[in-house]
């Protein structure tokens, strides 16, 4: 059996999930069939979904250990630089599919383990710490202002929460594709990271100068009233989160009186990866990056990711 480096959930710990997280040594993951190979990790990147895992949402204890982390770049057993496509198909699971690190072990090791037709080529020019940023946040920010927010039909967006990982890259995109972004958030020096992007960036409920098209929501509660107040008629408040608060009062007669769409979504398809993928490397777009941690410090890019005072991805590079 080989043995491998990796950073994994060795328990649960909802009051403090960094307690739960252990980096040592783990067995190399099997191959399920045929249609798997063995990946050598070069780059990957944190999302909250990691510390909910060390939480306990979404594993059972019987799973235990299981490695974290869903995005990845790496080599094939071919030599190809690739990058991985999450979402592995789940029979077991009411979705029908999972993302690496639910069922199957995670990005975060020296090795994974994913089905060959889950890799797609990494795009020249861009460098695989950027591309690992993208199958997860960026990939779910690209679903939510095109397939699901028919971003091409919109002049105006708005972006609630911009600082995390999917509403950054939302204002990015969507700045890149020509729209008037307008995106909120608490914090001021936040706000001018923001504004550097190409978006107004205002404080959250702020009176904007117009309607919007699409409405980018991750918060939740918090600022759903402002986006209902905030959309057009017949715009799109496209949702994929709710870090604060998952039951907001909704204004119904608001939505059936502006003819609103509210949409959920998550993650996205092969397709739209690799669309998400040529999009950056034609126009030159490159993901937002808080830092860059090599493997053997991957406990703190835990913490950073932890502390909430990050403004972009969280990237750590296998190869360091």
């Amino acid at each position: 059996m080989r043995i491998m480096r990796a950073a994994f959930a060795s328990r649960f710990d909802d009051a403090d999930p960094l307690a739960a997280l252990t980096v040592g040594e783990q067995p190399e993951p099997s191959l399920p069939d045929d249609g798997w190979v063995t990946l050598r990790v070069t780059a990957s990147s944190l999302n909250h979904h990691d510390l909910w895992s060390l939480r306990g949402v979404g594993l059972r204890a019987e799973q235990l250990p299981m490695i974290l982390g869903c995005d990845a770049t790496g080599v094939d057993p071919d030599g190809n630089e690739v990058v991985v496509y999450p979402v592995v198909p789940t029979p077991g699971d009411p979705r029908g599919m999972s993302i690496l690190s639910e069922y199957f072990p995670g990005t975060l090791a020296e090795r994974v383990a994913v089905p060959r037709s889950n890799l797609l080529p990494l795009p020249a020019g861009l460098l695989a710490t950027d591309a690992a940023c993208l199958p997860t946040a960026w990939l779910t920010a690209w679903r939510m202002l095109t397939t699901k927010g028919r971003v091409d039909d919109a002049e105006a967006v708005l972006v609630q929460g911009a600082g995390g990982g999917v509403a950054t890259a939302a204002v990015a995109l969507a700045a890149a594709m020509g729209k008037r972004v307008y995106a909120t958030s608490r914090d001021a020096a936040k706000r001018e990271r923001i504004a550097e992007l190409g978006a107004t960036a205002v404080e959250p409920g702020a009176r904007l100068p117009e309607r919007v098209d699409v409405v980018i929501e991750t918060v939740g509660a918090a600022t759903f009233d402002h986006s209902l107040k905030s959309a057009a008629l017949g715009a799109r408040i496209v949702v994929s989160g709710a870090t604060a608060g998952h039951e907001p009062t909704v204004n119904l007669r608001r939505v059936f009186a502006m003819q609103l769409e509210i949409l959920g979504t998550s993650m996205g398809t092969p397709d739209e990866l690799a669309a998400l993928l040529a999009f950056c490397a034609e126009r030159k777009v490159r993901p937002v990056i808080d830092s860059v941690v090599p493997f053997s410090r991957v406990g703190d890019a835990f913490a950073r990711l932890h502390s909430g005072d990050i403004f972009g991805k969280v990237v750590v590079d296998h190869t360091a």
